[in-house]
C-alpha cells in the first residue's frame, strides 16, 4: 500500500495570470504557497479475490470491472496515464472540502499521481509530478484550471513561479513565514465548481489585458514589501489586487461575499481576497494580529480555519507494497 500526503494551496497574488490562455502571450506570474491542511489517498493493488476489479472510495463508492468505468475523472485519467491495467483500490481523506477556492481538484491528482508513480516504480519528482498533473487536468480531462495550483501543491513551500510563453515554469523560494501571523482563513458557507467560473474568466481575457496585466505586475510588488519587511502594506496590495480581480467577471464576487468582505474591512482588515477561481468558498484577510480578534467576532457566523505554510509540498508517508 501507498499512502500519499499532499498540501492544498493558498495563492496570493497574480492568480488569472496561470492560465495558458494568458501565458503563452504574456507570460504569468503566481506568490503562493501550502499550507498544513492535507489530501490523503491510499493506493494498492487489489487482490482478485473480489467480484470487482478495482474499488474507489471517495465521497462515494465505485465498483468497476474496467477501468474505463471509473466515473472520477482524474482517477480515471491518471489511472490511464500511469498505464496502470491491474486492479486497484484506492481510498480519499481530505482536512478540507472540496469547491472552496483551495485547489482540492489539482490536490488530489498531484497527490493520486505521486503515489501511483511510486506504485509503478517510475519515481517522478515532484516538479514531474506537477507537470504531469497539470497534463492530466488540462488535455486528459480538458479541465479550465491554471498551472498554479499543481505546483503550489508538489512543491510545498512559499514560492514566486513564473509561467513562460514557451511552457516553462520558473520557481524561487520565498520565505513567507513572517505573513502567516497577518492572515485569517474563513469559509464563507458556499460553495462552487472552480471550472465553471474559470472558463466565464477565460473568455474575458482578450478583453481583461490591463486588469490582468497590473494583478500579474502585484507579485513583484509584494515579493519587494515582503522583503523590506513592509507587511502592511502587502494588506493593501492585496485590496487592490481584489478590487481587479472582481472585475474579471460577475461571476467571481457575489452580494454576500461582498458583504463579509465589507464586515472584515469595517473591523480593521487591510485587505483579502476569496481563494481560487471565486463565487464562494474560503476568503482569506489579511489583517494585523491585533485586529484578528475584532475581526473573527465580527464574522462570528463564519467557520475560522487555523493554518500555517507548509514546506513538505507531496509527499509518500506509507510505503509498503507487499500489502
Amino acid at each position: 500500500m501507498i499512502i500519499s500526503r499532499t498540501p492544498f494551496r493558498l495563492s496570493l497574488v497574480g492568480g488569472g495570470s496561470d492560465y495558458p490562455v494568458w501565458f503563452k502571450e504574456h507570460g504569468g506570474a503566481v506568490l503562493g504557497g501550502s499550507i498544513d491542511k492535507y489530501c490523503y489517498l491510499s493506493v494498492r493493488y487489489l487482490p482478485p479475490y473480489f467480484p470487482h476489479k478495482s474499488r474507489i472510495v471517495y465521497s462515494i463508492e465505485e465498483w468497476v470491472h474496467y477501468h474505463s468505468e471509473i466515473k472520477h475523472p482524474s482517477v480515471r485519467e491518471c489511472l490511464k496515464h500511469c498505464n496502470v491495467r491491474q486492479g486497484v483500490e484506492i481510498s480519499h481523506q481530505s482536512d478540507l472540502l472540496a469547491r472552496k477556492g483551495i485547489g482540492a481538484s489539482s490536490t488530489f491528482t498531484v497527490g493520486l499521481l505521486n503515489a501511483l508513480s511510486t506504485l509503478t516504480y517510475q519515481g517522478w519528482t515532484k516538479k514531474e509530478i506537477a507537470q504531469n498533473a497539470i497534463f492530466v487536468e488540462q488535455e486528459r480531462i480538458k479541465e479550465n484550471v491554471g498551472n498554479q495550483d499543481q505546483y503550489l501543491s508538489a512543491l510545498g513551500g512559499f514560492n514566486h513561479l513564473t509561467f513562460n510563453p514557451d511552457g516553462t515554469v520558473e520557481v524561487e523560494e520565498i520565505n513567507g513565514y513572517k505573513l502567516a501571523p497577518y492572515l485569517m482563513l474563513f469559509d464563507t458557507g458556499t460553495s462552487r465548481t472552480a471550472s465553471e467560473i474559470a472558463v466565464e474568466q477565460i473568455k474575458e481575457t482578450p478583453n481583461k489585458t490591463r486588469e490582468l496585466s497590473e494583478m500579474q505586475s502585484f507579485v513583484d510588488v509584494a515579493i519587494d514589501l515582503l522583503r523590506d519587511n513592509k507587511l502592511e502594506d502587502i494588506g493593501r496590495l492585496l485590496h487592490e489586487s481584489w478590487k481587479l480581480k472582481r472585475s474579471l467577471t460577475n461571476k467571481i464576487s457575489t452580494p454576500s461575499l461582498d458583504e463579509i468582505y465589507e464586515v472584515a474591512l469595517d473591523a480593521g482588515a487591510l485587505g483579502g481576497k476569496i481563494l481560487g477561481a471565486g463565487g464562494g468558498g474560503y476568503m482569506l484577510i489579511f489583517a494585523d494580529p491585533d485586529k484578528h480578534n475584532a475581526i473573527k467576532n465580527a464574522l462570528y457566523r463564519l467557520r475560522l480555519i487555523p493554518f500555517s505554510f507548509e514546506y513538505s509540498g507531496t509527499q509518500i508517508i506509507l510505503d509498503d507494497k507487499t500489502f
